[in-house]
């Protein structure tokens, strides 16, 4: 009686703190903060143009940031300028010199303008279904590729089925294999090998075959992007950059500060917890059990208290 108890195991603190209703709350407020800023901020770089000054444009966004976000919450505003900042000199400076100098140009000199626009960004906006098809070709080569591996593993040995067909180096190649199989055609006495290599040697034509899917299908799309920068207007072109890149990457290191708030709490929660797992009379008897069992080592050595 008297005292507290962390009602909740240690794996389960995080959890339940991002599951709380004022933790939710919080996230909600931060984004909040975040979309009224975003919301001045679009239409002030959806007019940059030549002409236009790049500092004063980053002064003009960073004092704005820090501003809404000194109302956030656990939250160091600065911090949060700082992402900005940070963003500005990694990323952002370039852009806006560029675009105050040549516009909101998708190709530049005959070229298109992947410093721009990365054509991750022309990928995701307009070609999600040619690339969730290319990513899962991908993964069934990745399965095939595994299945060698491990069959490669079970039969590595210097007496296994597949020492004979190794190269010098010790690699198994289709060609390898193919040569194998000519090689004990006749012979009875190596079934067991010859339906260890004919299944390996599947594997491989398998997996060669996926990858050749993998690489049309990389380069069909590759040709497709290309081509869709010279049909860019105005408004697809800042779609692009200021959404889907810009701001896109500003969101995301917002939500990182957030994470970071939730690992803090979680972190300073489990400290209190340990810190604090043993109540004090606890702690008060052990000492006692513990420093009579001292003095009585210290009796029986002949060590006496003065």
């Amino acid at each position: 009686p008297g005292y507290l108890r962390l009602k909740l195991p240690a794996a389960d603190i995080k959890p339940a703190i991002l599951g709380h209703a004022e933790f939710a709350a919080f996230t909600t407020r931060i984004g909040a903060l975040f979309d009224a800023w975003r919301a001045e901020a679009r239409p002030r770089l959806a007019a940059l143009g030549p002409g236009d000054h790049a500092k004063a444009v980053i002064d003009t966004l960073s004092e704005a940031l820090l501003e809404r976000f000194r109302a956030a919450p656990l939250l160091d505003p600065y911090a949060v300028y700082q992402h900005l900042m940070g963003y500005w000199a990694d990323t952002l400076q370039d852009d806006v010199h560029q675009i105050v100098q040549a516009g909101w140009q998708p190709v530049l000199d005959g070229t298109p303008n992947t410093d721009l626009i990365p054509p991750a960004l022309i990928i995701a906006r307009f070609f999600a279904a040619e690339q969730a098809a290319i990513d899962a070709l991908e993964a069934e080569r990745e399965a095939l590729a595994r299945q060698i591996e491990e069959a490669e593993e079970e039969q590595s040995g210097e007496d296994s089925l597949f020492a004979e067909a190794r190269n010098e180096r010790g690699k198994l190649t289709a060609k390898g294999v193919k040569d194998r199989l000519k090689a004990i055609k006749s012979d009875r006495e190596a079934a067991d090998e010859h339906a260890a290599l004919q299944a390996q040697l599947a594997l491989i034509e398998a997996e060669a075959a996926a990858a050749k899917k993998v690489k049309d299908a990389s380069r069909a799309l590759d040709a497709q992007v290309r081509a869709r920068y010279a049909t860019l207007d105005a408004d697809s072109v800042q779609a692009l950059v200021i959404d889907d890149k810009w701001l896109a990457a500003l969101a995301a290191a917002l939500q990182a500060e957030v994470e970071r708030v939730s690992q803090t709490l979680t972190g300073r929660v489990r400290e209190l917890a340990e810190r604090y797992a043993t109540p004090l009379p606890a702690l008060a008897v052990e000492v006692e059990t513990l420093s009579a069992r001292v003095e009585e080592h210290l009796r029986r050595m002949g060590v006496a208290w003065s």
